[in-house]
């Protein structure tokens, strides 16, 4: 089945593009398509009492203030909104649904951490790079806007995009810092992603940012139809390549010899259970993987989707939570968004 997709830049001098916003019942009353209703059916009974046990643990970990409770890293504002978008993804919104409690006060918590510049970033927490944190709080802010369009969320989810606008560099990415640096494809996927829902959400975004993401993305493929890490130079692999195409296709990219190659090559790296630990930076490459997978539809989806679903649940701690080296609130969220992708609750998610 090919599905029709607006592309980011179509409309962009007209206003706001509406793609679905709302909570899941809205969603479920305006009807599945049969690609929807096939992808439902892939969360097994099993996966779906994996999912709620993982769901249940991260709300057991989650603080009054927003954040959570493994040390540095649970204050770090990526792995709050990461949370919050697998709260989101069971249909909760805030203030409403059985998690509704706890997406609000994510809410606060990064609202909160919002400095005057747009820039999110909670002082003192751990991070690989405060621009992941900052694409991710942006992304989660702008689901929720359109959800409940809030003044206030409109207000700091504005200033948070402008600082991502801001710091562009001359390639067309972004780096670990809020700087016109130099720029890797890890950091620049979650600040397209971003990009992308605050668009959908009514928040101008210039189109020259977004022809220049592109540009940018297109430069780090390989002839092997992976992507490297920066456009200097470098080797394919997993979770960047991942990165690349959801890159594109939040970009409103959808078709074209980049994603063929790039899908090609994702399939050489099927989920497979003895995997799961040995790949660097594993929540994060499926993370990605699973949503080029879902763009992508068909085959592509069938084969996948089934893979990670096993993958994952083979590795659930009897506890509820998944491990990961940053944190399990990050490795917890991660796998319970990916289980959870085909529900389509979410705007920034779906095809």
């Amino acid at each position: 089945m090919k599905i029709r997709r607006r592309s980011f830049l179509a409309g962009a001098a007209a206003g706001a593009v509406s793609l679905g916003f709302g909570n899941a019942s809205r969603v479920a009353a305006q009807g599945r398509t049969e690609l929807d209703v096939a992808a439902g059916q892939m969360i097994t009974p099993v996966a779906d009492r994996a999912i709620q046990r993982g769901l249940e643990w991260l709300a057991g970990r989650h603080n009054d203030d927003g954040s959570f409770a493994s040390g540095s890293y649970g204050r770090n504002v990526g792995v709050c909104a990461l949370a919050g978008l697998a709260f989101m993804s069971e249909g909760s919104t805030p203030g409403r649904g059985r998690y509704g409690a706890n997406v609000s006060r994510i809410v606060d918590y990064l609202l909160e951490h919002t400095q005057e510049t747009g820039y999110v970033h909670a002082s003192g927490a751990a991070s690989h790079g405060p621009m992941y944190g900052h694409g991710f709080a942006t992304m989660f802010l702008a689901e929720v806007y359109g959800m409940t369009p809030r003044s206030d969320i409109r207000e700091k989810l504005a200033k948070a995009v402008q600082l991502i606008v801001n710091t562009q560099n001359a390639e067309g990415g972004w780096r670990y810092q809020p700087q016109r640096m130099d720029a890797d494809l890890s950091v620049t996927v979650c600040e397209i992603m971003a990009l992308r829902a605050a668009r959908n959400a009514g928040i101008n975004v210039p189109v020259g940012v977004v022809e220049r993401t592109i540009d940018y993305v297109k430069r780090c493929q390989n002839p092997d139809g992976g992507f490297m890490y920066m456009t200097t130079g470098g080797a394919s692999a997993f979770p960047r390549s991942a990165a690349g195409i959801v890159a594109l296709y939040s970009a409103g990219v959808y078709e074209g010899r980049e994603i063929d190659q790039g899908l090609e090559y994702l399939m050489q790296h099927l989920p497979r259970g003895d995997n799961f630990g040995r790949e660097s930076h594993y929540f994060y490459g499926h993370y990605y993987g699973v949503q080029a997978m879902w763009h992508a539809g068909g085959d592509y989806w069938r084969q996948w989707y089934p893979a990670i679903r096993d993958a994952l649940l083979a590795r659930q701690r009897d506890d509820g939570s998944w491990l990961d080296q940053i944190s399990p609130e990050y490795g917890t969220a991660m796998a319970s968004i990916i289980l959870q992708m085909p529900n389509n609750y979410l705007p920034i998610f779906q095809p």
